[in-house]
C-alpha cells in the first residue's frame, strides 16, 4: 500500500496545480511549494544526514531549497517582467498604435476566454490518466525503496510531461520541463545516489541543481525573445501568419 505523508501530498497537489491551472501566479506558487515539498522529502529519508543540526536539516536538502527558490524567483521575474504596463509616455506613435492594437487584441482574447471550462477539461483528465498511472506503475514496476517515492517520482515526471503537451505559453512549458527535472532528481536521490555501502553522492545531485537553475535561466531567456518579437508569450501566436 502506498504511504502517503503531507510531503508526497504536496508534491502530488502542487504538480497537479501546475498541468491544470493557467494563471502564471498560481503555477510558480504551486512550483515554489513544489520544491520546499521535494526537499522535506529527501530530508525525511533515512540514508540523508541531518549534517546541519542548527537547521534541522541536511545539507541536501538546504541546496534543494536554494535551487528551488532560485528557478522559481526567475520564473516570477520573467512573468512580471512580461506582465507589466508601460507608460505612453515613453513610447513614440508608433510605438503606442503598436500598443493600442495589441491591449484591442488582449481585450478581444479575454472576452473569449472568460470562464471557458473547456481549456481545463485537458488538463484535468490528463492529470486523472497521469494519476492512474502514477500509482499502477509502483505496483507493475517498482523502482524506488518504497512505493511511496516511486509514486512521488513517477508523477512528478508525467505530469510534466503532460504539462508541457497541453501548455499554451513558454511559461508553463518551462514549468513542466522544471517539474520533470524534479521527478528525475528525486529518482536519483532514492535510488542510483542512495545505499547502503557509498551512502549519498553529493555532487551529481548537485550539478542537478544548477541544471534546473540553468533551463530556469533559459526559459526565461526564450520567453524575452518571443515577448519581444510577439509581445506575448502564447505559443499559438507562432503558428500564425
Amino acid at each position: 500500500m502506498l504511504a502517503f505523508n503531507v510531503w508526497i501530498i504536496l508534491l502530488g497537489l502542487s504538480a497537479g496545480g501546475i498541468l491544470v491551472l493557467r494563471d502564471w501566479r498560481s503555477t510558480v506558487t504551486a512550483l515554489a511549494i513544489n520544491y520546499v515539498a521535494l526537499a522535506g522529502l529527501i530530508n525525511e529519508q533515512p540514508f540523508v544526514r541531518a549534517d546541519l543540526p542548527l537547521l534541522g536539516m541536511s545539507s541536501l536538502a538546504l541546496i534543494k531549497l536554494i535551487s528551488g527558490g532560485c528557478a522559481a524567483l526567475i520564473l516570477i521575474v520573467t512573468a512580471l517582467t512580461f506582465s507589466r504596463e508601460y507608460g505612453l509616455e515613453d513610447l513614440d506613435e508608433f510605438g503606442q498604435a503598436e500598443l493600442r492594437r495589441a491591449l484591442r487584441a488582449m481585450a478581444r482574447q479575454r472576452s473569449t476566454e472568460t470562464m471557458r471550462l473547456g481549456d481545463y477539461v485537458l488538463p484535468f483528465w490528463a492529470g486523472v490518466a497521469a494519476l492512474v498511472a502514477s500509482v499502477m506503475l509502483p505496483l507493475i514496476y517498482p523502482i524506488a525503496p518504497s512505493p511511496s517515492l516511486d509514486f512521488a517520482w513517477y508523477w512528478l515526471v508525467l505530469s510534466g510531461m503532460l504539462t508541457i503537451a497541453t501548455a499554451s505559453d513558454v511559461l508553463k512549458i518551462g514549468l513542466g520541463m522544471l517539474i520533470c527535472t524534479s521527478g528525475i532528481d528525486l529518482l536519483y536521490s532514492t535510488v542510483i545516489s542512495a545505499p547502503a555501502a557509498s551512502g549519498l553522492k553529493i555532487m551529481p545531485l548537485l550539478l542537478l541543481s544548477v541544471v534546473q537553475i540553468l533551463l530556469a535561466l533559459a526559459i526565461a531567456y526564450l520567453a524575452g525573445l518571443m515577448y519581444g518579437r510577439l509581445k506575448t508569450l502564447d505559443i499559438s501566436e507562432l503558428y500564425r501568419g
